[in-house]
């Protein structure tokens, strides 16, 4: 049986653009994607705290330590520039694989550079 299970987290992240006349997804900075193992196109739901909203998209990398979250297409309708969210990774793991796997957190400060990863 495969389970699905949370494989990475990015906490506290802050938008800083959205961009309406995109195709669709989110754009993040290619070196926090790196430190949270999530690859480009790879799907993510993100959470936003300050509206409520949860909604699910694939990524797109941005430019290296930009600080880029960006919420495009129709996304760019569940969030404005300032609002933090969390952004979810989910894999399917077998019931054997689980109990050695740690999912990765990456946890951003207001400038979306990352202050610890565990």
């Amino acid at each position: 049986m495969l389970r699905c299970m949370l494989m990475s987290k990015i906490h506290l992240a802050k938008v800083t653009e959205a961009n309406l006349e995109y195709e669709g997804s989110i754009t993040i900075d290619e070196v926090i994607l790196k430190k949270a193992g999530i690859l480009p196109y790879e799907q993510v739901m993100i959470s936003n705290l300050n509206n409520g909203e949860r909604f699910e998209t694939y990524v797109i990398p941005g430019r290296k330590n930009s600080g880029m979250i960006c919420l495009n297409g129709p996304t760019a309708r569940k969030g404005a520039v300032g609002d933090r969210v969390i952004i979810f990774c989910y894999g399917y793991f077998e019931d054997k694989d689980i109990r050695k796997f740690k999912p990765r957190i990456v946890i951003l400060d207001s400038e979306n550079r990352a202050v610890r990863v565990r």
